[in-house]
Order: C-alpha cells, then sequence, then structure tokens
C-alpha cells in the first residue's frame, strides 16, 4: 500500500520525527528502524483516517492562495469557518493541503 508523507508534518509527526531523530543520535535506535517507524506511522494515519473518521466539515472562507503541483491541491483562507452539525470555528488562516487518493492504489 502506497502512503503519502503529509502526516508527518502534523504535531504528533513532528513529535513522532524529532523523537526518532534523537533516540538515532542517542544511539537507541538504528537510522533503519527509525525510517521503517516513520513509514508505518503514514500508513497508519492513512488507514485511521479512511476508516475511522466519519464526520463532515464545511469549509467557508477568502482564498488567499491556491497551487496545484505534482497531484497535489493546496490551499491557504482567511477567515475561514468550519462548520459541522455539532459546532462551528472560525480561524484567521489555515493551509489544506489536498491529495488524490486514487494515487495510493497505483
Amino acid at each position: 500500500m502506497a502512503t503519502f508523507e503529509l502526516y508527518r508534518r502534523s504535531t504528533i509527526g513532528m513529535c513522532l520525527t524529532e523523537t526518532l531523530d534523537e533516540m538515532v543520535q542517542n544511539g537507541t535506535l538504528s537510522p533503519e528502524l527509525a525510517i521503517q517507524v516513520l513509514i508505518q506511522f503514514d500508513k497508519s494515519m492513512t488507514e485511521a483516517l479512511d476508516s475511522q473518521v466519519k464526520s463532515k466539515v464545511t469549509i467557508k472562507g477568502h482564498l488567499h492562495t491556491y497551487r496545484f503541483c505534482d497531484n497535489v491541491w493546496t490551499f491557504i483562507l482567511q477567515d475561514a469557518t468550519f462548520k459541522s452539525d455539532e459546532c462551528q470555528e472560525t480561524v484567521g488562516r489555515v493551509k489544506i493541503v489536498a491529495c488524490d487518493s486514487k494515487l495510493l492504489t497505483q
């Protein structure tokens, strides 16, 4: 199963990467094993988001910037409002990265 590495830039992904780097520097973990952990993290995040997240959210805001490169859309919204069935939240600036899930099956 192919995966995207974009979840590594999430808060939990960054913390995992920092911890793995420290463990490699201390000699607690081999670099090869650290890479395998990151690959498993990518797979686990993709599977969890696909199978466990059922919520739908509507997003409205001012489109500041958009880009399409290598089958990846990047949107930067200002004054974005996220609305779900339970709540509504407004944020000043948000970056959304969207990848085609069909690319995972290739």
